[in-house]
């Protein structure tokens, strides 16, 4: 039994996980003695307790003082890197002022220095771009837009132009024409038709003739526009004749509806008059057989014959 007990003793000092947190934790009390005693040189560091809750916070502790001091440093160094550059920029215009140099010719000798060839290139492609068309301040949108005012513009005299070559090219033809006719008038071989005389007597003749035809013609003309002007209707006229017009359709409505009750007689009035005697007749005989039916009922409901 006491040799098992050894055993187990002897196995919990000697395990490798037990010597790994062992080791971590005398390097970790290591790295806190250095820093206490960085923080606290020249003097000595203070006795603490040391157990595994205060090695945790000191731990804690140090990484945020590590974490502030180079938070402190980086701010240190562009400090001094600020400084650095302002005291380079001083020096430079010590220089640009002891030359007497202009700041905007080295800006510019700078520009072109640092610039590629397509940069040359684009620079000097604006630069004449503005002096041709007369731009002071150029700016690539100004320019831009002065490009497209100006293919505007060689667009509509590109148009302008081939149509006065149309219209040159029509002239051209008509001159020639006319340069053919004038050769063969002015030749020795032309001959005016026969009949040309003749139509010249006939137009003169019809020209004298319509001369003295001309006023009655006018005199016509005018009393034409006059009887014009005078039989233009007014609203007024309108209106009397609609009433005129609705009045004659009443009254043929009217005489319609009197033709209505002769509908079905015979065209021939000796006919007619014939059937309408016939039918006086047959009237007259319906009127008697009325008036005997009325009596023979009158008689029998008389009260006297009822007291008999």
């Amino acid at each position: 039994m006491a040799h098992h007990h050894l055993l187990g003793q002897d196995s919990a000092i000697f395990s490798p996980s037990v010597a790994r947190v062992a080791a971590s934790t005398a390097r970790d009390w290591s790295y806190i003695d250095a820093w206490l005693s960085a923080k606290f040189h020249p003097r000595p560091v203070p006795s603490f307790e040391r157990n595994n809750d205060t090695l945790k916070v000191l731990l804690t502790l140090a990484s945020v003082n590590e974490a502030a001091d180079e938070e402190r440093s980086l701010l240190a160094k562009s400090e001094a890197a600020a400084l650095q550059e302002l005291t380079q920029s001083e020096s430079r215009l010590k220089d640009v002022e002891a030359t007497k140099r202009p700041l905007r010719d080295g800006l510019l000798e700078a520009v072109q220095h640092n610039l590629p060839a397509d940069g040359h290139t684009a620079l000097d492609a604006m630069a004449n771009m503005a002096l041709q068309l007369g731009v002071a301040f150029p700016e690539p949108e100004t320019l831009g837009r002065r490009m497209c005012e100006l293919q505007s513009s060689i667009h509509d005299t590109e148009q302008m132009k081939a149509r006065v070559e149309v219209l040159h090219q029509h002239i051209e033809a008509e001159a020639a024409q006319i340069n053919d006719l004038l050769r063969d008038l002015q030749s020795d071989d032309y001959k005016p038709p026969s009949h040309l005389a003749k139509q010249n007597l006939d137009m003169q003749r019809k020209i004298k003739t319509l001369s003295t035809k001309l006023p009655e013609l006018q005199d016509r003309v005018a009393a034409l526009a006059a009887s014009s002007d005078a039989s233009h209707p007014t609203i007024a006229g309108l209106a009397r004749d609609e009433q005129e017009y609705l009045a004659v359709l009443a009254r043929k409505k009217e005489l319609d509806l009197q033709l209505a009750s002769f509908q079905g007689l015979p065209s021939n009035p000796d006919m007619a008059r014939s059937e309408l005697e016939d039918l006086r007749g047959q009237l007259r005989s319906i009127t008697s057989q009325r008036d005997a039916v009325f009596e023979g009922l009158v008689e029998r409901e008389s009260p006297v014959k009822r007291r008999r």
